[in-house]
């Protein structure tokens, strides 16, 4: 029988240490816990190909959000997905047509196959999720080209299907979507299970085009609050979220305050919302989603060391954040962590 190398000393000792001051994983959340009561990790453009060969590849280290730079491309009036080319595709997903297929093919496809691409994956994995959907609309909605809230829904419904958790589903009997948070009408994360929620966001070039009076929010928003009055809010299947972190309630920004029940998730910088003296706990007295993004840029930073991004979980869980959203692809041992929200 080969027998072990016994460890000197100092290197059991070195060992010894490591085991006590590492960041153990999180234990398992309990699956009847709701939505907002728990904190997960999302992952910053899941849809580059330097991050990820195929988009499949980052729904398999199950984070609780990925995001997709989205382009209404007014020409071929289309739906790009692209970090920086209005009128292409440059993104991991594939037109599959099964879960079989969406580890090969042609990749640089529209966002319908993208939402293809969720939705096959989710079904060949039904325990998975939530999942956050995070659009950013990198230049806004494009309605003059047919490229409005009305499109994207139709293009969600008809791609994503009944996986979408929709505002209607939120709101069930209350009067408005703050109504439902605030009673914690959310489900449980086991009821969540293979759904997706999307998120959508102004882009970066709709807020820095100063000719752009109607940002992203704000137009989904009075798309939501027209259908709640027709009685048609069943055919929303996004919720706009309040974008950059802001002290008191970022809602008082909104001039139209009729908008501003229909919002109840919220997008910021993770340093601004754990430096920047902000009371987070009033999101989570709320029941609000809190998504807090570039977690791995609050200081000290983080990089590729897994225990620190443990803590830094923990951390922003702390301070109240639904979702931890970082550049942390190259640790998908974390990817999946669920902690409790405090």
């Amino acid at each position: 029988m080969r027998r072990l190398p016994v460890l000197s000393a100092l290197a059991a000792g070195a060992l010894a240490a490591s085991l006590l001051t590492a960041t153990p994983a999180p234990a398992a959340v309990d699956p009847g816990a709701r939505i907002s009561a728990t904190t997960g990790v999302g992952t910053h453009n899941a849809y580059e190909k330097s991050t990820y060969t195929y988009l499949a590849q980052a729904l398999d280290a199950r984070p609780g959000l990925i995001e997709l730079d989205v382009w209404p491309d007014v020409f071929a009036r289309q739906w790009r997905v692209s970090h920086s080319n209005p009128l292409g595709n440059d993104n991991n997903c594939v037109a599959a047509t099964s879960a079989a297929q969406l580890y090969t093919g042609t990749r640089n496809r529209n966002l319908e196959h993208c939402l293809d691409d969720i939705r096959l994956w989710l079904a060949a994995h039904p325990d998975a999720g939530p999942l956050i959907l995070k659009l950013e609309l990198k230049t806004g909605f494009s309605s003059r080209t047919g490229q409005g809230p009305v499109q994207l829904d139709a293009l969600l419904a008809a791609r994503l299907g009944d996986r979408v958790f929709t505002p209607a589903k939120l709101r069930g009997t209350h009067p408005t979507l703050d109504a439902a948070a605030r009673a914690d009408a959310w489900p449980t994360r086991q009821q969540l299970a293979g759904k997706v929620i999307v998120e959508l966001i102004p882009g970066t070039v709709e807020e820095g085009n100063p000719t752009d009076t109607l940002w992203t929010d704000v137009e989904y928003a009075r798309h939501l609050a027209a259908l709640a009055a027709a009685g048609t809010l069943a055919r929303a299947q996004a919720f706009p979220a309040v974008h950059r972190a802001q002290a008191g309630d970022p809602r008082a920004r909104y001039a139209d305050a009729s908008l501003r029940p229909w919002f109840v998730v919220f997008d910021g910088d993770a340093t601004t919302y754990a430096t920047g003296g902000i009371d987070t706990a009033w999101y989570a007295a709320n029941r609000y989603l809190l998504v807090m993004t570039d977690a791995q840029n609050v200081p000290p930073a983080v990089g590729g060391d897994p225990d620190a991004a443990r803590a830094r979980l923990a951390e922003l869980a702390a301070r109240h954040a639904s979702i931890a959203s970082a550049d942390w692809a190259a640790l998908p041992d974390v990817l999946d962590d669920v902690l409790p929200r405090a």
